[in-house]
């Protein structure tokens, strides 16, 4: 497979394509009202794909052609196209404050080192059952799934608490399920993210714990330069399954106040595989969140944002129980003010509440006629951060703060135990097992990051951060407590992050090499769970209070060139990870089911050494104005150097193919993603080798007139019967056993009126 794969790659190289001629063109960029010069403001030729950056005079010169389209953008005002021509001024006009984006790719003073957004998310035609799914086509991701509907990203070889996913630039809604039935990617809908951002490793200490990297999912603003009422209405189906999903938005824009609702509702069916086998995977969503902003003056913005997820009767083919409901909301204050001073560039304040209530029940499963077991459980995050950025000189850029997560949880199993040993019970036994233990982690970190321009075309970005931790159990259970020696005792930790890196950047060639410390404190699964199943194995997993944090110390090389109609990039990490959070089977009893293999339990620990190297390459050819080709590949060996044998959870060697033709009203997008085997596995983790395999998609869009898209999808084309690696596998199920298989061919459509 991966033989296939590189063919397939290679043949891109071999595309032929005309180029036209082009010359040398200058300009300048000044501030609309003022006249001012703007610096540092990108300018970028939609044909070729080249680009170069303002200088302190406003000035630039490009390689295009007269007549050709230019993209000018600034983070501190309105994007502009225009036709470019030979010694023009170009007028931008001041942009509403941005409070959800955390990458800014227009200045280098501001971007993040080793970042990257994917904003392609709209023409997808199909309806993915959680924002989990946007992540598939994303070089360098898995998706882990156990089921249908809580799946989550996994970016090389990190995941769960490894990496730091949020929304809305810090805002955060946290699984209350030890098993992850309801991680975070499932309390928002994915139509409601406009894009998604990556920090790839620890290169970055403004929005944290950064220990593997941060995703961002941005959620639709409204556009401030649209005065009035305006809105979307959507839905779409989906065959196999019957799915089908709904949604609204609805916006008011005034000149001082804003509104934006969203709602959607998903109804989505149990699937069928590419073998004609019946996957349990239904479920039903309702969500909804409105924003209300105010804007005192041009320079301030206050937000106000609320959101509410209401999920129902949700099947996990991959975990022994499933989910009658899982509720939660969120609330959200932000509050940022540009310009305070010549120096002061901007101060933001954020605040947050979550809170998530979830059940799951075995009722429906093999076991239920043994035990009848329910585990209510709930999950509070409270957070915030408070950040003020200046500039000592034109070439500098500071940024400082302090932010917060204070995480609690808590929840308990009762277990009605019906038959023992094959026996019926002449009177059932009911148990009361300590879940969270009502767990507390409290983490206040401080931090400082600088951006200095040090040449004409190279940037230098250096940070350091501290996390101050502190973890509390106050509830233990008594067998917990017994095996470590008496009471728990409340822990506190000092964890120190800091990263480097330098950016060089012109003419359409940029090339970044990073190095970072990224310091993760052990999560509450890790420390406190008592005896649950919480991995892909059959075992119960037990928490360790002593775990020391685990470090990774992460360097990065990437290069970027854009000719003009061609843009390579390449990136090569490795990282050296110490005092790695892993789980090994251990002497102590199961506690529940006992006589059940296996009959030991898994404990947390760390490991001195451990590895994760590996490489992304992307090719993507414009061979017309219509007709593009994009390709990517990337590939992640992970080592355990303790034991011998790699790390588990490893997505295998991955390449993303597509071919789309666009027109003025319609587009056509073709599709491949092939996937080689896995046969690095964890012996450890029970892993078991993954068959490589390919898929094909073809997807298709029209807009008859303005406002109105129609849209139609074939997902597997030719019915392929495949698994991915990071699929857990059933358990505890009445007819399944084995992997989860993927759904089969898939008709979708897909219509949105926007007015």
């Amino acid at each position: 497979m991966k033989k296939r794969i590189i063919s397939s790659i290679v043949l891109m190289l071999f595309i032929t394509v005309a180029f036209a001629q082009s010359t040398i063109m200058k300009g300048k960029v000044v501030e609309e009202n003022t006249n001012t010069p703007i610096e540092m403001a990108t300018i970028r030729v939609l044909k070729s794909n080249a680009y170069t950056v303002t200088d302190k005079n406003g000035a630039f010169s490009i390689k295009a052609a007269s007549g050709d389209q230019i993209e000018v953008t600034h983070m501190s005002y309105k994007t502009l196209l225009v036709t470019i021509q030979n010694q023009q001024t170009i007028s931008l006009q001041p942009a509403p404050i941005s409070l959800n984006e955390i990458i800014v790719s227009a200045n280098p003073l501001q971007d993040i080192s080793q970042s990257t957004e994917i904003n392609d998310t709209s023409k997808k035609i199909s309806q993915p059952r959680s924002v989990g799914g946007l992540f598939r086509d994303i070089k360098g991701f898995g998706i882990t799934k156990k089921g249908a509907y809580a799946s989550e990203p996994v970016f090389r070889s990190f995941k769960y608490e490894q990496l730091n996913v949020q929304y809305d630039g810090g805002m955060k809604v946290l699984n209350a399920c030890p098993n992850r039935m309801d991680p975070i990617t499932t309390h928002v809908i994915p139509e409601e993210v406009e894009k998604i951002e990556i920090v790839k490793g620890p290169f970055t200490v403004r929005f944290g714990q950064n220990f593997g990297g941060i995703i961002n999912l941005v959620t639709k603003t409204p556009d401030r330069s649209k005065l009035g009422v305006h809105g979307s209405v959507e839905g779409g189906y989906e065959t196999n399954g019957n799915n089908l999903v709904s949604g609204a938005s609805v916006v008011y824009v005034g000149k001082k106040i804003d509104v934006n609702f969203n709602g959607s509702y998903r109804d989505f069916g149990d699937y069928t595989d590419g073998n004609g086998t019946e996957v349990p995977s239904s479920f039903r969503t309702t969500d909804y969140s409105i924003k209300l902003g105010v804007n005192p003056k041009e320079n301030q913005r206050l937000q106000f944002s609320w959101r509410q997820s209401f999920s129902r009767d949700i099947d996990h083919a991959g975990l022994p129980m499933d989910s009658p409901y899982d509720d939660s909301y969120l609330a959200g204050i932000d509050y940022k003010i540009n310009e305070l001073s010549e120096k002061i560039n901007s101060f933001t304040f954020k605040v947050f509440y979550s809170y998530v209530d979830h059940l799951m029940t075995n009722e429906g499963r093999p076991t239920f006629m043994m035990v009848d077991s329910r585990t209510p459980v709930e999950s509070w995050t409270y957070g915030g951060k408070a950040e003020l950025v200046f500039s000592p000189s034109d070439h500098a850029r500071i940024y400082t703060g302090i932010d917060a997560n204070i995480i609690d949880r808590k929840g308990n199993r009762t277990r009605i135990v019906k038959m023992m040993n094959g026996v019926m019970l002449p009177e059932p036994m009911t148990f009361y097992d300590k879940v969270w233990q009502d767990a507390n982690l409290d983490d206040i970190g401080v931090f400082a990051e600088g951006k200095f321009k040090i040449a004409a075309y190279t940037t230098l970005t250096t940070g350091i951060r501290a996390d101050f931790i502190a973890t509390s159990l106050d509830d233990p259970a008594a067998d917990f407590e017994a095996l470590y020696g008496g009471s728990i005792q409340d822990e506190t930790e000092t964890n120190v992050s800091a990263n480097i890196s330098i950016k060089y950047q012109k003419n359409g060639f940029q090339t970044q090499l990073a190095l970072g410390r990224g310091v993760r404190t052990a999560s509450m699964v890790e420390r406190y769970i008592n005896h649950f199943n919480v991995g892909v194995d059959p075992y119960e997993y037990v928490g360790n209070p002593n775990l020391k944090p685990e470090v990774n110390n992460q360097i990065e090389l990437s290069f970027l060139k854009n000719f003009e109609t061609i843009t390579i990039g390449a990136t090569f990490f490795h990282s050296f990870l110490t005092d790695y959070i892993t789980a090994v089977v251990t002497d102590i009893p199961r506690v529940y089911m006992p006589t059940t293999p296996p009959v030991v339990a898994k404990q947390f620990i760390n490991v001195d050494k451990a590895t994760q190297t590996g490489f992304e390459f992307t090719f993507n050819v414009k061979a017309s104005e219509k007709l593009s080709f994009t390709s990517d590949v990337s590939y992640t060996r992970a080592q355990n150097k303790d034991f011998d044998e790699p790390l588990p959870h490893i997505p295998p060697f991955k390449a993303n193919l597509g071919a789309k033709y666009e027109g003025n009203n319609y587009w056509i997008l073709v599709s491949s993603r092939l996937v080689a085997a896995q046969d690095r596995i964890s012996t450890t983790f029970m892993e078991e080798k993954t068959p490589g395999f390919g898929t094909l998609d073809l997807r298709v869009g029209f807009e008859p007139y303005k406002g109105l898209s129609i849209g139609a999808a074939v997902l597997n084309i030719f019915d392929k019967a495949y698994y991915e690696h990071l699929n857990f596998s059933y358990q505890n199920s009445n007819t399944l056993s084995g992997r989860i298989y993927e759904p089969g061919r898939n008709f979708t459509t897909y219509i949105k009126y926007k007015f």
